[in-house]
């Protein structure tokens, strides 16, 4: 194997970003991806039908940090997109987050003005000053009937575990709206890039120093890398370590299973995302991506979302027990010389794609405080 300066165990953001900073300083970059391709879970092509699909669920850009903002905004153009998410409780199609509109939807109810909302809201949700689980934190917002309706059970079926089995923070992430605004986030920049994000990564990771090896376990040839100055893992952290040679130490992930098909229609449903909270399908949402950027074909795609404890990690469970055997890891990581854990598995932490980004801007200028000032504090300009 190829000695490098650099070495990075993943070619999704996390490691995408750490590689085109260490490059710009001159240093000769290896990364070490065991997919056959680069951009990690935000990687997307164009399938059978002529769409532009994402192969591990829709990633949707939004920030408001401007140092992340203006960082991606060197490797592609972006076309604004306010992303709007609606579920299908009752027979009835209502935004989400929770809005006056789904509940005069659900609740019969004609609401019209910030303080009726308030007023509903401060009539019906269940106050806990210091919810102790995701179950509370959900009463705490909007109460016990939206949240059977729209939570309980959408939970379960993507964690295999209900609320009260969860972290509040699970829960407590969800917006509440007091008003008709049905985008989904909120934030100052809200966008897709143009192409896709794959080509975003191709413009990231094209630098002469940087060298991309595919279908390749980093496990398999760890005892191959040596002389180098740093290495970044940004896998499973109890992977790392071998589950500390047992298994009762393996961290809970969550994976998901992704069901494509082709319809032949324009249109499956009217937006790109819709959820499906209730115990009737055992699928959380269908993704319909020709909505994306407007694209234009003959039939559509549509992928059927389920969760699973199988396949690939995507998501940490965040509860306590979990939160102990991290600590264990965490700690191990620490006596290490040279070797960082950084991004979503190896952090043990769910990042949306700005932290992501953020975190490994971050933990480059923490590591390389003068030379990020004096070298590549002016990001590149990707020709």
């Amino acid at each position: 194997m190829k000695n490098a300066d650099i070495i990075i165990i993943g070619a999704g953001i996390s490691g995408a970003v750490l590689a085109e900073r260490y490059a710009n300083l001159g240093r000769k970059v290896l990364i070490i991806e065991k997919r056959n391709h680069i951009a990690g879970n935000c990687y997307d092509y164009i399938d059978e039908n002529g769409i532009l699909v994402s192969k591990y669920g829709a990633h949707l850009f939004h920030t408001n940090e401007e140092d992340v903002w203006k960082y991606v905004n060197q490797f592609s153009n972006w076309y604004k997109w306010e992303h709007k998410v609606i579920a299908q409780v009752d027979g009835q199609l209502v935004p989400i987050p929770v809005n006056i509109t789904t509940v005069n939807k659900l609740f019969g109810l004609e609401l019209t003005s910030e303080a009726e909302m308030k007023e509903w809201l401060e009539n019906n949700r269940m106050p806990f000053q210091k919810p102790a689980n995701g179950r509370e934190a959900a009463l705490n917002k909007v109460g016990q009937v939206l949240y059977e309706k729209m939570f309980r059970h959408y939970t379960k079926k993507q964690w295999d575990k209900y609320p009260e089995e969860l972290d509040a923070s699970v829960l407590d992430r969800i917006p509440v709206r007091i008003n008709t605004d049905d985008r989904y986030f909120s934030d100052k920049y809200q966008a897709l890039p143009e192409g896709g994000y794959t080509k975003l990564f191709e413009g990231i990771l094209n630098h002469p120093n940087i060298e991309v090896v595919l279908n390749t376990d980093f496990f398999d040839i760890r005892n191959q890398l040596e002389n180098y100055e740093k290495l970044f893992y940004t896998g499973p952290i109890d992977r790392f370590f071998d589950f500390m040679h047992s298994m009762e130490d393996k961290l809970e992930y969550r994976s998901i299973n992704f069901v494509s098909e082709t319809v032949d229609a324009e249109y499956f449903q009217e937006n790109s995302v819709v959820n499906y909270p209730g115990k009737d399908v055992s699928f959380t949402r269908i993704i319909e991506y020709k909505h994306f950027g407007n694209q234009q074909t003959d039939k559509t795609t549509i992928v059927k979302e389920y969760t699973t404890d199988e396949g690939e990690p995507y998501y940490p469970v965040p509860n306590a027990k979990n939160g102990e055997i991290y600590e264990k890891y965490r700690k191990e990581a620490e006596k290490l010389t040279d070797v960082y854990f950084v991004g979503r598995l190896a952090n043990y932490k769910y990042f949306n794609m700005d932290q992501a980004f953020k975190n490994a801007l971050d933990l480059f200028k923490s590591l390389e405080p003068a030379l990020a000032e004096h070298k590549v504090n002016a990001i590149k300009t990707v020709v």
